[in-house]
């Protein structure tokens, strides 16, 4: 059976997440039923990434186990009519078929995620659901710089949820940058993955080191507690979109 990879862009805020689950519809569940509507076939699809509720995607990427032979481009747009019908806020960006040896999540060697903040005393409207709006002025170098304590190897049990299955707290963050462009403040990340609510609390984290309430000291405190009371609140989800997945076969990677 060839495998197709799919980069996948997706509107997050109506879907309880990426994983497929019973208490509503999820980005994973609407692109099996595009392919069941398509091909006839009942499949499963697994992404390099399982974002939450609300989480938004530009860059996800998934794979895909089919019947036949398809070319590249009639996959995608097959695929994005049946989405488009089903009146999904999911489309697939890219198809392509691959070695069965690529796998989206475990042949994966760096993920990339943006958190976005509007610090402004105005309420949102256009990027309502697109962004946390913060009405209090942030401090986008002091946020930086606090940022920078958190980059490396280290165990990162004070930011991640109760709720996370990973086997271990420690990982390797190879990026966490924060800049300014008027009232948008970017956090962006970088590591070959990461802990369940990990980017947005340091998000929560990094907001109170932005209104002058922490310190670089304190975050890197809050670090070596390894006690997820110690953490600044978790950010909301809307802010957190997935943007790019990288892996070491280029054709792949796309």
């Amino acid at each position: 059976m060839p495998r197709y990879r799919l980069l996948v862009e997706y509107d997050g805020t109506p879907y309880v997440g990426w994983q497929r689950q019973e208490n509503g519809q999820s980005v994973q569940g609407a692109l099996e039923q595009a392919v069941l509507s398509l091909t006839g076939e009942t499949v499963s699809i697994r992404g390099a990434g399982r974002t939450d509720s609300g989480v938004h995607a530009m860059g996800q990427v998934a794979h895909v186990d089919l019947g036949r032979d398809w070319p590249d481009h009639k996959l995608r747009n097959a695929l994005n009519a049946h989405l488009t019908m089903a009146g999904e806020r999911v489309a697939v960006l890219d198809a392509r078929q691959v070695p069965d040896s690529f796998d989206a999540r475990f042949s994966a060697i760096r993920r990339h995620y943006l958190y976005r903040i509007i610090s402004r005393p105005a309420p949102l409207a256009i990027e309502a659901g697109r962004a946390w709006w913060v009405p209090k002025a942030l401090d986008a170098e002091a946020m930086h710089a606090a940022a920078q304590r958190l980059v490396g190897h280290h165990d990162f049990t004070s930011f991640r949820s109760a709720h996370c299955q990973a086997t271990s707290p420690v990982r390797t963050l190879d990026r966490l940058d924060v800049s300014r462009a008027g009232d948008l403040i970017e956090i962006r990340a970088t590591a070959q993955s990461f802990l369940h609510n990990q980017i947005r609390s340091f998000a929560g984290t990094l907001k109170l080191a932005g209104e002058g309430k922490w310190t670089p000291d304190d975050v890197q405190a809050v670090l070596e507690a390894r006690d997820r009371k110690a953490c600044g609140p978790v950010a909301p989800p809307e802010g957190l979109y997935f943007l790019q997945v990288d892996y070491r076969d280029a054709e792949a990677a796309g």
